[in-house]
């Protein structure tokens, strides 16, 4: 299993990133074969083209299943952000704009994403999961333990989270964009591995792995020096935003029973 942390409108680097790990070829079409590749959400804002990266995964996914592979996608804050600024529009909400819309501008909403958010891509957006198992992992978008609130099951979070985005509640909706700005749940050393341990033991998965937070936040690393995942509260824990909207170049991460291995952008070869 191979995953990708946050795009934030990347869609060069993206491409690069894919690419290099042999997941895609030079037209933007499958190559991985029967490989599962999932993405770990936030594909919008503070880069200049989220439509796009959101419409190559969509691609992606008809081309990986007749290949025998799979792509996954996750739901990320910043996709809440925009379907909300998209649906309430000037009414007023508790984020640092206070309203939905100048909340998401303020949080590096991109215009052209906003006008070009059609339908399709709306209700593409709204049926992500907030949560998955593959295997021995679990992977949730943010480092945080808000998704209890919407359920103790994988399956509980992922109903109680889409009825949420298919109602018109503002409030909900301003709620879970207030859960969705935690982070670092996990970090501390000497209390990170107990919490990601029991978070595991409610959801399920030997490991968890997550983007939201730039590895450079954890481990103080410059973004363009982020190459690889970060492996940190005992090993129990993986980080994959590798800050692409910070400058980071960007990396895919293999997944496997024994742990996680990085595969820079520029490194070829397919899983």
């Amino acid at each position: 299993m191979v995953v990708i942390g946050d795009i934030h409108g990347q869609y060069a680097k993206m491409t690069a990133i894919l690419r290099g790990a042999g997941l895609i070829d030079a037209a933007g079409h499958w190559s991985g074969g029967a490989t599962t590749l999932w993405f770990m959400g936030d594909y919008f804002d503070r880069g200049p083209d989220g439509i796009a990266a959101i419409d190559l995964i969509r691609a992606l996914q008809g081309e990986a299943a007749a290949a025998g592979g799979r792509v996954g996608a996750l739901l990320g804050n910043h996709d809440v952000l925009i379907l909300a600024a998209q649906r309430f529009g000037d009414q007023p909400s508790g984020g640092p704009g206070g309203t939905f819309l100048t909340s998401w501008r303020h949080n590096g909403g991109v215009e052209s994403d906003l006008a070009r958010l059609d339908e399709a891509r709306a209700a593409w957006l709204r049926a992500l999961p907030a949560m998955a198992r593959d295997g021995d992992w679990l992977l949730a978008h943010a480092d945080a333990t808000f998704y209890q609130v919407y359920g103790r099951t994988i399956g509980a979070v992922n109903r109680g989270i889409r009825a949420i985005l298919h109602d018109d509640n503002a409030a909900d909706w301003d709620l879970l964009l207030d859960y969705f700005s935690q982070r670092r749940a996990f970090q501390d050393e000497e209390r990170g591995p107990a919490r990601v341990a029991r978070f595991l033991s409610l959801y399920g998965g030997r490991r968890f792995v997550h983007g939201h937070t730039p590895i450079g936040k954890l481990n103080g690393r410059r973004p363009e020096a982020v190459t690889a995942a970060h492996v940190y509260a005992g090993g129990l824990a993986v980080d994959v935003d590798a800050g692409l909207y910070l400058g980071g170049p960007g990396f895919v991460t293999i997944l496997s029973d024994n742990g996680a291995g990085g595969r820079s952008h520029d490194q070829a070869g397919g899983e």
